[in-house]
């Protein structure tokens, strides 16, 4: 190993541990500190070095040694401590030797980003734990059932096609379904954790993140009873509704990433004009009320097992119009699926894109057309549910928005 490439092996542990140490310095930990945790990852690389040329077993005696060094200075602290002082240190100790050691064999942008990792995780106990302990038995559930898709079902389904038009593949399907139900666990997840603090741009943010649809509907019906609230429901709107555009540009790129090119510019001026909607509003509205987290419900299974019927419906429907019908028809698949769901039609456009079925010039357009008709949709329960205040900002805003989508359909270049 040339000489720069090992002393920038050396200096990377030696700055990992120094991370380390110094967060376990802060939080007062008496078995290891500042100087502790650079000496461990130190003795990782050269121990990585030495079983280059000796062998194996030096990384392993030098793991043993660690394993006994943290023992035995924890044998005092056990007897005179009256609680149980836990084994958080303990484990990083021994985990910051490994990545000590795998600095100089592996990647070292992956040992840089575990480190960093180590350190955010001891440093924000207090948080972790205040999360675990907001996470009611519905929210354990749906994070098991998260876990139980994405981890158990996915890899056992089969990475083939299969059906008319062959666009029926059971492995993509479900990891569509992993995706959206992730996002929407995400969103859930968040909104408990800020909890109380969280006030209405956190609402907006986290209701896009979960549904834009369910926000509109909920609080809509808030300003029947309230209607001092309509300012404030109408910037949780507008938000959600603008956290729409930034889901779809995420979705297009976990399934399609070169599609991104023709689809994140126009996509980018609708959100920042409903953006900047938004920022008028909360400039009119930042003290009036808090967000409201009740009636918001974790993802579930059903929720897994619907998007992923739905999604195969619409990539059905795109495929049958497109060979029957030519591209015009394709429009009127995205206005159908769209008025509830916007995720259906941008996976499975992002799907055909990527495949080479629709080139992106069309394929952005139909997610476009998709979005607008869901703005329609969203538009009409909000004039229906709300009262009249909530009616003429949402109508206004979302107006304008249309008028600006048809404008880019029809103007933009390719």
């Amino acid at each position: 190993m040339p000489l720069s490439e090992l002393l920038a092996g050396l200096g990377i542990a030696l700055g990992l541990g120094l991370i380390v140490g110094i967060q376990r310095e802060s939080a007062s930990s008496d078995l290891a500190g500042v100087r502790t945790f650079p000496l461990v990852t130190l003795l990782g690389a050269v121990s990585a070095l030495l079983a280059q040329a000796a062998g194996g077993w030096v990384l392993a005696a030098g793991l043993v040694g660690v394993a006994a060094a943290t023992a035995m200075g924890n044998v005092a602290r056990l007897r005179s401590s009256e609680s149980d002082p836990g084994m958080t240190t303990e484990v990083a100790l021994l985990l910051m030797y490994a990545l000590g050691a795998y600095v100089m064999d592996g990647n070292r942008a992956v040992a840089v980003v575990l480190g960093g990792t180590v350190a955010v995780l001891l440093h924000f106990k207090a948080e972790l734990h205040g999360l675990v302990s907001r996470l009611g038995g519905a929210e354990l559930r749906a994070i098991m059932q998260f876990v139980l898709l994405a981890l158990v079902v996915l890899p056992v389904l089969p990475d083939a096609t299969f059906g008319p038009y062959s666009v029926f593949n059971p492995r993509e399907m479900w990891l569509m379904a992993v995706l959206i139900v992730g996002l929407s666990l995400a969103g859930y997840i968040a909104l408990k954790f800020f909890g109380e603090r969280a006030g209405i741009v956190a609402g907006g943010l986290l209701g896009g993140l979960i549904s834009s649809t369910a926000t509109t509907v909920s609080w809509s019906r808030i300003t029947r009873d309230q209607p001092q609230a309509s300012r404030a429901a109408a910037l949780v709107i507008v938000i959600a509704s603008t956290v729409v555009y930034g889901r779809v540009l995420v979705e297009i790129g976990a399934v399609a990433r070169p599609f991104l090119s023709a689809a994140a510019p126009p996509i980018a001026v609708l959100a920042a004009g409903m953006a900047a909607s938004a920022l008028w509003l909360w400039l009119r509205t930042r003290d009036e009320a808090a967000a409201r987290t009740d009636g918001q419900q974790p993802a579930s299974l059903k929720t897994a097992f619907s998007f992923a019927a739905l999604y195969v419906v619409v990539l059905l429907a795109v495929a049958f119009v497109n060979e029957r019908v030519g591209t015009r028809g394709l429009y009127v698949v995205s206005v159908v699926s769209g008025l509830t769901d916007v995720d259906a039609i941008t996976l499975s456009v992002a799907r055909l894109v990527g495949s080479g079925q629709i080139d992106g010039s069309q394929g952005w357009r139909l997610v476009v057309v998709g979005v607008l008709s869901n703005l329609v949709f969203k538009g009409a329960m909000a004039a229906a549910l709300g009262d009249a205040r909530l009616r003429r900002f949402v109508v206004v805003i979302f107006g304008l928005q249309v008028l600006v989508g048809a404008g880019l359909l029809v103007l933009w270049p390719g």
